[in-house]
């Protein structure tokens, strides 16, 4: 699931909604819409209500009918929650967000939000709106996903009635090695730019040419992963067990090994390349 950032720089709610129901539209034309508002009366914005705290209103667009509220959701929740049944999700009201971002307004960006903030657009309305760039710009950005918007996309498939088994594998962010050890606040993945995803279809080929394999899924995130956030899943559907787990377990070594992605520890006292003290 894609994910864009609608954010009000001076322009007022109004002014907002218009642009976010332009874009909502013009997504719609390529797959189904999730849409959260976030209530920054309630939150303050920070990073840190993305994962602890916050009030979220969550709907589908296009074609939903239903919406959901309540004190304790989180802008996370929210997405993860839409993962499973939409290609796309519009954030309105947070600024902030590590997914690409249209600003609505032409107030001033502080300087700490520029670097925490993926800004692909500025519009004072939706006739300012390059709607095809704007399709474009998101596709080139790494999708939101969960392990279960990866199960539920392996039973969906056309071959789900041959599978008597869906093995996966989520590698994690762990904190430490030892419980003596520094503290680990947070991973920063580097990939080589077109290497990698070639790389990654070849094995996903591979390993669904597989006999008894029916479908594979492999994702790894870039950027900055924090302790306890998921950095990379693999999901197999297959006729039995054994080549479910077999799939898993290769996969997973596979793709550390073969597929070009840098890996920089960052503790509470030191940061490094790993690559460079392996």
């Amino acid at each position: 699931m894609y994910v864009l950032g609608c954010v009000d720089r001076g322009v007022g709610r109004d002014a907002l909604e218009r642009v976010v129901d332009r874009v909502v539209d013009r997504l719609a034309r390529e797959g189904r819409v999730g849409v959260v508002r976030y209530d920054a009366t309630i939150a303050d914005g920070t990073h840190g209500s993305l994962t602890v705290g916050g009030d979220v209103t969550y709907g589908l667009g296009a074609d939903g009918d239903w919406t959901a509220s309540g004190t304790g959701m989180t802008v996370a929740d929210a997405l993860d929650s839409l993962a499973t049944d939409c290609e796309y999700a519009v954030v309105v009201g947070l600024s902030g967000l590590r997914y690409p971002t249209l600003l609505v307004g032409d107030a001033e960006v502080d300087a700490g939000e520029a670097d925490e903030t993926d800004v692909i657009a500025v519009v004072d309305g939706p006739g300012d709106l390059e709607e095809d760039t704007l399709v474009a710009d998101m596709h080139a950005s790494e999708p939101h996903e969960t392990l279960e918007s990866f199960v539920d996309r392996v039973k969906r498939s056309p071959k789900a009635d041959l599978a008597g088994a869906i093995a996966t594998f989520t590698g994690r962010v762990r904190a430490k090695d030892d419980p003596d050890d520094e503290r680990t606040e947070f991973l920063e993945f580097e990939k080589y730019e077109g290497v990698a995803e070639r790389r990654m279809a070849a094995l996903r080929e591979e390993l669904e040419a597989r006999d008894g394999v029916l479908e594979v899924e492999l994702f790894h995130r870039t950027g900055v992963v924090e302790s306890g956030e998921d950095i990379v899943f693999v999901v197999v559907l297959a006729g039995h067990r054994e080549e479910a787990f077999r799939t898993v377990e290769d996969g997973i070594n596979r793709l550390k090994d073969e597929v070009p992605l840098f890996k920089k520890e960052v503790t509470v006292e030191d940061e490094f390349w790993v690559h460079e003290r392996a």
